[in-house]
């Protein structure tokens, strides 16, 4: 009876044992791993790097603005000042959105703002001054700065007083070391001990404050370079209603387009090769030559038609886009283009179908203008991506003047808008033409 005694007397240690060392050393970790963790750093250095945007759009605003108003009286000579204002306030206001979206991982909308191509530049500079999301990025690059100042300080002050505290023994230590040079006597011990446990509760609380300032940083930045309060999302709801009846429209044109191209062309062929064989179908016997010469010209009318469906089923929706992806797809399209068409494409990681489709319907589009209307010696089709966005520019040397509310590019700016996208053409008279879309892409 004593083997076993003895061995469930050993086995007692060795079980209990390792279920109470996990919490303690759980608890320890988790109260130590924010100060090391790359989520409190990235809110530390996005903390920081604010005020560097804040500095640089805070001077280009306030010189701007103070100087559109001191020249107003001059025939107006300050409202293009302040209009470019206002559009810097936009680019910032994407360039913070940028860095929220890369340091914190924070993806913010932008706000609803409507300066869509197809209205006249005074429409578009109206839209533009009047726009209740231009007036809050105005305000966020005001704000930016003293902003980011506060953070900063409060984080850093922070930090550096956790630091200080808990490694206030080191630095008696080397006040000691070096009172005979600078008569400094150490602080008591018990002192020491205090200002030790002050500093390891603020490096403990550090993390947590520097996460809380970025938070605070995000939802100032939401409300004011993002989607903002419920007034503004009713207008973006509008917004994307009225895109999405513009879709909806086009997509009922595109339907009409097919159905008259099918009728007026493949059906046609196809009654003309049944008609053809049932006459050569009549002649076979009495005259074999007769029929041979038909058969012939239903031969041709079958290449044709398939011609036809072959191209009308490209127009729907392209095989080799499925197959090989979006650059196969446009390299393509500058092959049977009749103008020398350089591609240079590098979308990265392939994104969705519909992002495809449109970007190709796109290139397709504007290639087919060049060829009709531009009277170009070459042209360029770029695509790239910067992160969730699809770039693409078509440039040519034609003679310019395209009209970006014609059927076509008004097709491609409603498609693009069903998607949020947008849709710039650049075509003064006399050339040359670029056309430039932005579309959002997941992969």
């Amino acid at each position: 009876m004593e083997g076993p005694v003895e061995l469930m007397a050993e086995r007692g240690p060795v079980a209990t044992m390792p279920l109470a060392a996990p919490p303690r050393r759980g608890l320890l970790q988790r109260a130590v791993r924010p100060i090391f963790s790359a989520e409190t750093w990235l809110a530390f250095i996005h903390l920081m790097t604010g005020t560097v945007t804040g500095l640089l759009a805070f001077a280009v605003v306030v010189s701007l603005t103070v100087t559109g108003i001191l020249t107003l009286w001059f025939f107006l000579a300050g409202l293009p000042v302040l209009v470019s204002m206002f559009w810097l306030c936009l680019q910032f206001g994407r360039a913070e959105r940028a860095r929220f979206a890369a340091v914190l991982g924070v993806r913010l909308p932008a706000p609803p703002i409507d300066l869509s191509r197809g209205a006249s530049l005074w429409q578009r500079t109206k839209r533009l001054i009047a726009a209740r999301g231009t007036r809050r990025q105005f305000g966020y690059a005001l704000v930016r700065l003293p902003l980011s100042l506060a953070e900063a300080a409060v984080v850093f002050v922070v930090w550096t007083a956790a630091i200080a505290l808990f490694g206030l023994p080191l630095f008696s230590w080397l006040i000691f070391e070096l009172e005979w040079h600078i008569g400094i006597r150490p602080p008591h011990p018990g002192v020491m001990l205090v200002a030790m446990l002050l500093g390891v509760i603020l490096l403990l609380a550090a993390p947590q404050l520097t996460l809380g300032m970025a938070a605070v940083d995000t939802a100032v930045a939401r409300y004011l370079i993002g989607p903002g309060g419920s007034t503004d999302q009713t207008e973006r709801i509008s917004q994307l209603e009225r895109s999405r009846a513009r879709v909806v429209d086009a997509a009922e044109a595109e339907r009409r387009r097919i159905e008259r191209d099918l009728h007026d062309g493949a059906q046609q062929r196809l009654v003309s090769l049944a008609m053809n064989l049932g006459r050569a179908k009549a002649r076979f016997a009495d005259d074999p030559e007769a029929a041979r010469a038909i058969i012939d010209q239903a031969h041709t009318e079958a290449k044709e038609a398939l011609a036809e469906l072959r191209n009308l089923v490209r127009g729907v929706h392209p095989p080799v886009l499925a197959d090989r992806g979006l650059d196969a797809a446009i390299s393509g399209l500058a092959a049977l283009c009749p103008v020398p068409v350089a591609v240079r494409a590098d979308a990265g990681p392939r994104p969705t179908a519909s992002a495809e489709a449109i970007a190709y319907f796109i290139v397709a589009e504007a290639l087919t203008n060049v060829a009709k209307h531009a009277h170009a010696s070459r042209a360029g089709v770029s695509v790239t991506r910067h992160g969730e966005v699809l770039r693409v520019v078509i440039r040519d040397d034609g003679v310019g003047g395209a009209d970006p509310r014609g059927q076509g590019l008004a097709g491609l700016a409603d498609r693009l808008a069903g998607v949020d996208g947008r849709l710039s053409v650049h075509s003064p008279a006399g050339g040359p033409t670029v056309i430039e879309a932005e579309l959002p892409c997941r992969s």
